[in-house]
């Protein structure tokens, strides 16, 4: 069965990434928690990324020309 993939907003990511990175640096997890602490960390970190360079595009959408401030629509599948 494909693995579900499950979505976050940025805050929560985040969030979850840094409890993870606690939790692996107290050194009470054993070497599987360790490694599955580690794998979720990674997806969250990619995570994280996406959400980031999709804010990116948004701003970089706003540019000035010739004194205005316009809009580009955002795509975020492109």
């Amino acid at each position: 069965m494909p693995e579900k993939t499950q979505s976050y907003d940025f805050e929560q990511a985040l969030s979850q990434l840094e409890q993870l990175v606690e939790r692996m640096e107290s050194g009470d997890l054993s070497l599987e928690d360790s490694l599955e602490a580690f794998e979720q960390g990674v997806k969250l970190t990619r995570e994280c990324q996406t959400r980031l360079s999709e804010a990116e595009q948004k701003v970089r959408g706003l540019i000035e020309s010739n004194g205005k401030i316009e809009t580009k629509p955002f795509n975020p599948d492109s």
